[in-house]
């Protein structure tokens, strides 16, 4: 692998992670309720579960998404309804005080979130056209090394934030407010989804 091959894999990676998403909302908030090292268990699980979506889409899983789209519309679906129930109870949790233990994201929490997250498919779709090579698994494997490295880290640093935020929201008012905000923006995401696969199976109207 060239230099210039690595740079292209960790720059596409650092994009695709530290973009805003539903996990990396998620994410976020844990850091603001939870801290950062309680957040670790969740940010291992979204790790992991990418990381493995990964290497799964590259071995062929795309491929078989491709010959039974309905497929991938359940998926799409049942990720709308997980990403809106998170935004509910991020909604409904007290402020002021980290939400029940029972309902602190966890490892199989993220895990699940990745394969149920357009965003995670999408990377790996894209990622895997742009830089493995079906001829060889050298490129493959590098590529899963260096994403794995650098989706942890993204997702670190998003939970990092969330940890220094809180010092900002030192009121219940101003932390009311965020957890609505990024409940507001999980639900949201959560409609648009289950609007684009409402509109891609629903008949066009006259027909």
């Amino acid at each position: 692998m060239t230099s210039a091959t690595f740079i292209a894999m960790t720059l596409f990676a650092l994009g695709m992670s530290l973009s805003p998403g539903p996990v990396n909302l998620l994410v976020l908030a844990s850091g603001v309720q939870h801290g950062f090292g309680r957040s670790l268990p969740l940010v291992s699980g979204a790790t992991v579960g990418f990381t493995l979506l990964l290497i799964l889409t590259g071995a062929g899983l795309s491929s078989v998404l491709t010959q039974y789209p309905l497929l991938l519309h359940v998926l799409a679906l049942a990720g709308a309804g997980f990403i809106g129930y998170i935004g509910y109870t991020l909604a409904t949790c007290a402020p002021n005080q980290a939400t029940p233990s029972q309902a602190r994201p966890r490892f199989m929490q993220g895990f699940w979130l990745q394969w149920l997250n357009p965003k995670a498919w999408i990377a790996c779709a894209s990622g895997v056209a742009l830089f493995a090579n079906p001829e060889a698994t050298d490129s493959l494997l590098a590529f899963v090394i260096i994403y794995f490295f650098v989706c942890y880290l993204s997702l670190a640093a998003w939970a990092l934030l969330g940890a220094q935020a809180a010092g900002v929201l030192d009121s219940e008012r101003r932390q009311r407010v965020f957890n609505l905000m990024l409940a507001a923006l999980l639900i949201a995401t959560a409609a648009y989804m289950l609007y684009l696969q409402l509109r891609d199976v629903m008949p066009a109207p006259g027909r």
